[in-house]
This record gives structure tokens, C-alpha cells and sequence, in this order.
């Protein structure tokens, strides 16, 4: 009922019943006529439902029932002296929204009339109705002129505050990738030089009683922990490119179809996957380095051998994980220094205890092998 009320239609009903009324009222005034009157008070209110449909002054439908309400009322107030309070009200309310929608200079022109009528009219009465309603309308239009300064000052707040945030969220992204990026390059990679270093002791260290042994495996197995933790810290960390990205765990070897299914929309080339040996869930660091070794031997295929066909096979054994990904695409042209990614690979199987080969296949293409334990005690 209340939004009814506040309706446009709602709102020029309302004006428009209370200028009929008044106009019935002032029918036995033997200088007014019924027919005129009633004329007068429907044309001064009913345009009001144009100027309240929407923003005024934004169209020329609502601009032109703007200045049909004022015309009517200017009207209705000199020649014929039947002004009612609810066209007078119509006139006041158009020039407020006028005002509101930020059109000052045409609140300004609807006041205007009124001023001359003031100004030059004999008739005491008009003068008296005149003077009230510019003083009306100018405050109407400067409660308007008002209410739009402090709505377009709140916008602009809430825009600028949204760019702060923006600034301050890019700034912490920012701040998040650093920090990631520091991690990787510094204390992984030294939690991986001490799971490294541990296992060799252990190994190579000759008359190496078997407590001694055992410490060392559990230095290696808590560095190697370690290093999984990190790495899935870093996951969180890196989650700064899209606010929209949902945190997932770590990939493992259930999503290797995944990953050969988009590495094969990439390359549009054939890449297959052959799994020998009793398959069984692994240990999580286990899974997730045979799963980025296989994607970081993916990447180097597709991009030293585009067009090439993959193998990737999977051989589960008792004591060890073997992971092969070979191509049939030219090898390699010449040997130098390993690239930052088969030093990655080779790195992430140590981390886990495993080892890792790199080189040219038998029959041509290249070869990717990895050997993972897949429990503490295949390190023996």
C-alpha cells in the first residue's frame, strides 16, 4: 500500500483528485466555470506521472511534461485565477526532481514565471499566490540542487573507495606472490639440498651404524614433508591472478587424464597413457612429483617437439613408482647444460628420494624417466 502511494501514478491521482475538489468548491463562484476549472486542475497534476516515470530532464517526454505542468499552472494563475494547492503542489515537485536530476539551469526556468507574474500583475490576490509560490519553488529547487550534490559527493566516495580497495587488494596479491616467489627460490630449494644431502649420507657414508641411518631417514623424510607443506603453501600463496579461484589440493596421479586431455587439445597431437602393475593410492608427495613431472615433460615435448606423439607410462611396482614420458619427435640436437625445467624434475623426484633420467630415446625422440620410492623403507 505504501509503495503504491509513492507511485508516479500514485502521487499525480492523488494531486490530481485534490485539484478537482477544490476546483468543485470554487464551481458557485459566478466567474469561474465548472468546465474550465476541472480542465485546468487534470492538466496542471496528470503530466506529473511522465516526470516521475523515471529521471526527469533526461527525455523530451519528461522535459515537455515539465514545462506542461508550469504552463498550465502559469495558466491557470493569471487569466483565470483558479491556481489550486494541488496543481501548486504538481508545480513544486517538478521543479524539486528537475532539480534532483541535476538540471538546475530548467528548475531555474519553471521558477521563472512566477517571479514575473510577481513582478508585473495588478491583481493583488495573483501577486500574493505568485511571490508564495516562487519562494516555494526556489527553495524546492535548492532542496533538489542539494540533495543531487550530496548523492553524486556519495557516489564519488563510493567509487574512490573502491578504487582504494582495488589498489590496497593488488597491492597484497602483489605482496603474496613475492613472498611465494621467495619461498620457491630460496627455502625450497635448501629443504630439498637437506633431504638430498641426508639420503646421501645415509647411503654413502660407509660403516654407518644403524641408528645413525635411521636419524638420516628421518631427517630426509621430515625435509621431504616439509617440502610438500611448502609447496601446497605456495598454491595458496599463488591463488592471487583471480579472486574467484576456489583453494583445491594438490593434484595427484587421479588427475594425470586431465592433464594428458589438455595437453592434447594443446598440441592436437596423439599422447597416450599406459599404466602397468597393481595401481594403489601413494603417498601425497609421491603423487603430486610424478604428477608435475609428468606435466613439466609434457610442456618440454610441446614445446621442443610440436606436433610429436607422447607415451606416458606408469609402472607400479612394489618398492618404486616408474614414470616414463617419451616422444617420437627429433631428440636431441646436441648435448649442453640442462634447462631450468629438467633441473626442476630432477630436483622434485630427489626431494622424494627418487631418481631421475634425461636423454635421448632408444629409436630416436626424447625420454623423461623417473624412479620414486613409494614408501620409507625402498630407500634401504
Amino acid at each position: 500500500m505504501r509503495n503504491s502511494v509513492r507511485s508516479p501514478v500514485g502521487v499525480s491521482a492523488g494531486l490530481a483528485l485534490l485539484a478537482v475538489g477544490e476546483g468543485l468548491l470554487r464551481s458557485g463562484d459566478p466567474g469561474s466555470s465548472l468546465a474550465v476549472v476541472l480542465l485546468l486542475a487534470l492538466a496542471t497534476t496528470l503530466p506529473l506521472v511522465f516526470v516521475l516515470g523515471g529521471e526527469a530532464g533526461r527525455d523530451r517526454g519528461r522535459s515537455a511534461a515539465l514545462v506542461a505542468v508550469s504552463a498550465a499552472c502559469v495558466l491557470a494563475l493569471v487569466p483565470f485565477q483558479a491556481l489550486t494547492v494541488g496543481a501548486a503542489g504538481a508545480q513544486l515537485v517538478c521543479v524539486y526532481v528537475s532539480a534532483r536530476a541535476g538540471r538546475p539551469l530548467l528548475a531555474g526556468v519553471l521558477v521563472v514565471p512566477y517571479v514575473a507574474v510577481a513582478l508585473f500583475t495588478d491583481h493583488d490576490a495573483t501577486r500574493i499566490v505568485a511571490v508564495l509560490l516562487a519562494t516555494l519553488a526556489s527553495a524546492a529547487a535548492a532542496t533538489g540542487v542539494t540533495h543531487h550534490v550530496r548523492s553524486t559527493a556519495l557516489a564519488h566516495s563510493a567509487t574512490e573507495q573502491a578504487f582504494a580497495d582495488t589498489l590496497l587488494e593488488h597491492a597484497a596479491r602483489g605482496e603474496r606472490a613475492r613472498i611465494a616467489r621467495e619461498l620457491h627460490d630460496v627455502v625450497a630449494h635448501h629443504i630439498s639440498m637437506i633431504a638430498v644431502q641426508a639420503e646421501n649420507a645415509r647411503l654413502t657414508t660407509a660403516g654407518l651404524p644403524p641408528d645413525g641411518a635411521a636419524r638420516f631417514l628421518a631427517i630426509g623424510d621430515t625435509a621431504r614433508t616439509a617440502l610438500t607443506e611448502m609447496r601446497r603453501l605456495l598454491g595458496v600463496l599463488r591463488e592471487d591472478a583471480d579472486t574467484g579461484v576456489q583453494r583445491r589440493p594438490q593434484p595427484g596421479l587421479g588427475q594425470l587424464l586431465e592433464l594428458l586431455d589438455e595437453a592434447r587439445d594443446a598440441a592436437g597431437s596423439a599422447t597416450r597413457l599406459i599404466v602397468s602393475g597393481p595401481v594403489a593410492a601413494l603417498d601425497p608427495g609421491v603423487e603430486v612429483t610424478a604428477y608435475r613431472i609428468v606435466q613439466e615433460a609434457l610442456t618440454n615435448a610441446r614445446r621442443h617437439a610440436p606436433g610429436a606423439a607422447v607415451d606416458v607410462e606408469l609402472h607400479y611396482g612394489d618398492d618404486e613408482l616408474a614414470v616414463r614420458v617419451r616422444d617420437n619427435g627429433p631428440g636431441p640436437t646436441a648435448p649442453g647444460v640442462p634447462g631450468h625445467g629438467l633441473l626442476g624434475m630432477r630436483e622434485r623426484a630427489a626431494t622424494v628420494g627418487g631418481t631421475l633420467r634425461t636423454g635421448p630415446a632408444p629409436g630416436g625422440g626424447f625420454l623423461v624417466e623417473a624412479r620414486l620410492p613409494v614408501h620409507a623403507e625402498a630407500l634401504a
